[in-house]
């Protein structure tokens, strides 16, 4: 067991999924992860997370403890009775979703880039048997073991890692979730590549990405930033994202959400104080970003692996 994620649940679970060599591999990148070499703020986090027990009959200071976990990006989310008014309301984009993709009951899930793992919970919440979520933002890990501090689901987890630092998965997972991740990537098609490989035969692929408006297939790269994001590097049309899905292999793909990201949905709180997609867009012309991108629009794509 690391400090605050008990790998020995962990091992139980991946092992039933069929991933019994996951949890030798994984428990070195875990134990330096989850450690003070792994983040300058993981002691001070840590302290958090262990005071919230403790804190759970005096809703003040459990506002001041997660206060201490900024910045909340993605909910809303009700923590011991405390609301968190995160950046994000993603209760909105899983409604989008939700009844689009193929039934969650009983089904082993892959949530990769799942932040602190506010759909994961949703995942569990619609039926699936157990989520693994990862994430390499130390933060949100921490985020989660606050929010399961008081849920107490004992079939999600939250690790630490990157999707490329994983063993190979051997097509164990019914459905894998990539939200907001592929434009991320140097490589898309190989992202896509690798998710596949998460997959079962007939498992289904949930995937949500930025993408540019026009009817032919190209995708554009931005050349510093695209909506003050640094880490931006190729977005599609609708068009050409099917055409890098089909080429990988993905069959039934389908178009179950298109949608433009509002000021509504993503926006500042108290709870993430900072910067958000207002300070992105064009003051002057808010259809565009502040680089005279496209503002951002946001497609949910399902496929199944064959």
């Amino acid at each position: 067991m690391t400090d605050m994620i008990d790998t020995n649940a962990l091992a139980e679970c991946l092992t039933a999924i069929g991933l019994p060599d996951w949890p030798g591999v994984l428990q070195p990148l875990l134990e330096s992860r989850m450690s003070a070499k792994g983040h300058g703020d993981y002691e001070r986090w840590r302290e958090i997370v262990m005071a919230l027990p403790g804190a759970a009959s005096d809703q003040q200071e459990l506002r001041e403890l997660l206060f201490g976990l900024l910045p909340w990006r993605k909910g809303p989310l009700d923590i011991g009775g405390v609301e968190i008014d995160a950046e994000w309301r993603s209760d909105r984009k899983w409604a989008r979703l939700a009844e689009a993709i193929l039934p969650l009951t009983d089904r082993k899930v892959l949530d990769v880039g799942c932040g602190n793992g506010y759909y994961a919970l949703q995942m569990r919440k619609a039926g699936a048997s157990v989520v693994i979520g990862i994430d390499p933002t130390l933060v949100y890990v921490m985020q989660f073991l606050a929010v399961n501090t008081f849920a107490r689901d004992p079939f999600t987890f939250v690790l630490p890692l990157r999707l490329e630092e994983t063993p190979n998965a051997r097509n164990s997972f019914d459905t894998t979730f990539s939200m907001g991740v592929l434009y991320h990537q140097r490589s898309p098609i190989d992202h896509l590549k690798h998710l596949k490989t998460t997959l079962r035969s007939g498992g289904q692929l949930v995937l949500e990405t930025i993408f540019v408006p026009g009817e032919e297939s190209y995708a554009c790269t931005p050349e510093d930033r695209y909506a003050r994001m640094r880490n931006v590097w190729l977005l599609p049309t609708i068009a050409e994202l099917t055409t890098w899905m089909r080429r990988t292999g993905y069959q039934d793909i389908e178009i179950i959400d298109k949608s433009i990201t509002t000021t509504d949905e993503q926006r500042s709180t108290e709870w993430m104080p900072f910067e958000s997609l207002r300070e992105a867009l064009d003051p002057d012309d808010p259809s565009r970003t502040v680089e005279g991108w496209p503002a951002p629009r946001r497609v949910v794509i399902t496929a199944i692996s064959p």
